[in-house]
């Protein structure tokens, strides 16, 4: 195979790398489908590669060249990879498809269980306040998507941190914002290189909700003092009662809470980087960033099918030998 056919699997890791100046750099909403989409379309792309790769270790087995009316002699000559590299796509390509599947089963499971715990809440309202000194927030994936608020979280918010709060939790309901960091990390499960760029996926729908909120207040400093407040009363609150259960639902499912203080290992965390970006004018539009990216993509996408056609090609001239 050509060399351009290798491109899809390091293309990701200047995906990683970009992912984060991306997600700052661009207004929240394009970032968001531009690094969730691109996080799939990469995915894909690599995966294909890789399958590829391990077909050329398959047809190396008699029985399996006989049923494909192929000559084992024409395979050995033509050589589209060397064993080694065949052999090791196989075990990469075992890993991703596992690993997919399993990520897929986790999100699919807790994105059931969550529309089962929003049906189950009392009352028909979007928006339902628990008793709990918890200080908590969060959208529940649902048909439709329901908004926990607890006690604990009202009670350390003034009433238009408040109106903050509940616009930025509406903002993830009606954009279905589970559903972009779902993808992302589905395509980071299936190669481990989009990770990077799965974790930017989550904050920028965090930043979505907030220039959203921040557009419905009308005051983007009011916004920013209500995510900090927020983030210091869930740090000192005592807490969640059903810290477990909720745990493990916000884990499967990826961002659809608050993530007031979870932070980075280098560098300022989500909170501070999102009270910064509010206190700073909104993002513009980078049209030449945005074509760099999907120029990327394209890029991958088409040494992938380039890597298809020359395997069909092969298999031609495999076939070919054999009925000569």
């Amino acid at each position: 195979m050509h060399l351009a056919v290798y491109l899809p699997l390091l293309i990701p890791v200047i995906a990683a790398l970009a992912a984060a100046p991306v997600a700052e750099r661009l207004p929240p909403r394009p970032a968001t489908w531009l690094l969730a989409g691109s996080a799939l379309a990469l995915a894909v792309a690599s995966s294909v590669v890789l399958g590829l790769l391990a077909l050329t270790a398959v047809v190396r087995v008699p029985f399996v060249a006989g049923l494909g009316h192929m000559s084992a002699r024409a395979i050995s000559h033509a050589d589209p990879a060397s064993v080694p590299v065949a052999i090791i796509a196989t075990a990469f390509l075992a890993y991703a498809a596992l690993a997919a599947c399993r990520a897929l089963l986790r999100r699919v499971t807790a994105i059931a269980a969550a529309g089962r715990r929003a049906r189950n809440l009392p009352g028909a309202a979007q928006v339902v306040v628990t008793e709990d000194e918890a200080a908590d927030a969060y959208t529940l994936p649902g048909w439709p998507c329901r908004i926990v608020v607890t006690s604990g979280m009202l009670r350390a918010l003034t009433e238009g941190e408040r109106q903050v709060l509940l616009a930025h939790e509406r903002t993830h309901a009606a954009g279905s914002h589970y559903l972009f960091t779902a993808v992302a990390r589905l395509a980071s499960a299936a190669n481990p290189l989009l990770r990077p760029v799965a974790a930017a996926v989550g904050y920028t729908v965090e930043r979505w909700a907030d220039e959203r909120a921040a557009a419905v207040a009308g005051d983007r400093a009011l916004t920013a003092r209500a995510i900090a407040r927020a983030a210091l009363a869930t740090k000192a609150a005592p807490p969640h009662r059903d810290s477990t259960g909720r745990e493990r639902l916000v884990a499967a499912l990826g961002v659809v809470t608050l993530p007031w203080v979870t932070g980075r290992a280098h560098g300022p965390g989500p909170v501070p980087r999102r009270v910064a970006a509010l206190l700073s004018p909104p993002p513009r539009l980078s049209l030449p960033l945005v074509a760099v990216a999907l120029l990327l993509v394209a890029a991958s996408g088409v040494c992938a099918l380039e890597a298809v056609r020359n395997m069909h090609q092969f298999v031609e001239y495999a076939q070919s030998f054999k009925a000569s």
